[in-house]
């Protein structure tokens, strides 16, 4: 079986992690991009490779244009990527947009919506057959909160996932003549650090209850949308966002 090769940034913790893991099992070895957290990167890394993968750590930072080319340049390397996940991504402080500092404001759509363009421009230019590609998958993970809208928690986040679900759409349709097809996954509420490192550790007790399904989503369970949109399973699926929000 030929192995494929797929890139995912912010891929050495939570949904990226997990869905590395799940590639890894069923035939893909990795590009994983991260920022800064060497200890995570290094444990997800042996993990894959345990699991049979190639895989190549890439410590870049995603909201600099250098480290996206960083990243590209060791994905060609490595091999023929046929997908790329745009994953990095980051909620920052929980609070009303009038008492959100504007520089968090500004890094979080820098990173959330602003870098995330950039990774999709730079996955057509690898992936796109007028580029020399071969076709392949971008999968841009999204969020429910682009349609809840997250008020009193961070509206500028929703704002900014919005206009990722924006992409997915416009350019899924542009470039489907390239043969890449471009996908969303919006997760809800999903165990992972997010919350934490956003400062509320109990947001998931918090608002589980509201969710129709009672509880919260487990990485897993968003890497298994991700692979299968990346499938050959997936080959008729493009220009949309699937949500996996448990109902909410």
């Amino acid at each position: 079986m030929t192995r494929r090769l797929t890139l995912i940034t912010g891929g050495t913790r939570g949904i990226g992690a997990a869905t590395a893991e799940l590639l890894a099992r069923i035939g893909h070895d990795l590009v994983l991009g991260y920022r800064n957290d060497d200890q995570a990167a290094e444990s997800t890394a042996e993990t894959v490779r345990s699991l049979g993968a190639r895989c190549t750590l890439v410590r870049a930072d995603v909201a600099d244009p250098d480290g996206i080319d960083e990243l590209f340049a060791a994905a060609t390397q490595a091999g023929t990527p046929t997908a790329v996940i745009n994953n990095a991504g980051s909620t920052r402080k929980l609070a009303p947009l009038a008492e959100t500092p504007v520089e968090l404001i500004t890094d979080s759509i820098q990173v959330n919506l602003t870098a995330a363009i950039l990774v999709a421009r730079a996955a057509v230019r690898t992936l796109g057959r007028s580029y020399g590609g071969s076709g392949g998958v971008i999968i841009n993970v999204s969020s429910a909160a682009a349609t809840l809208g997250s008020p009193g928690e961070y509206v500028y986040y929703a704002a900014a996932k919005a206009g990722l679900d924006a992409l997915t759409l416009g350019l899924g349709k542009e470039v489907a003549g390239q043969g890449v097809r471009v996908v969303g996954v919006a997760p809800g509420l999903v165990r992972t650090e997010i919350h934490a490192s956003a400062g509320e550790p109990g947001r998931i007790d918090r608002i589980a209850p509201s969710i129709p399904m009672q509880r919260a989503g487990e990485p897993d369970e968003v890497a298994q949308a991700i692979a299968w949109l990346i499938s050959d399973a997936a080959s008729y699926v493009t220009g949309t966002t699937l949500r996996v929000s448990g109902g909410r």
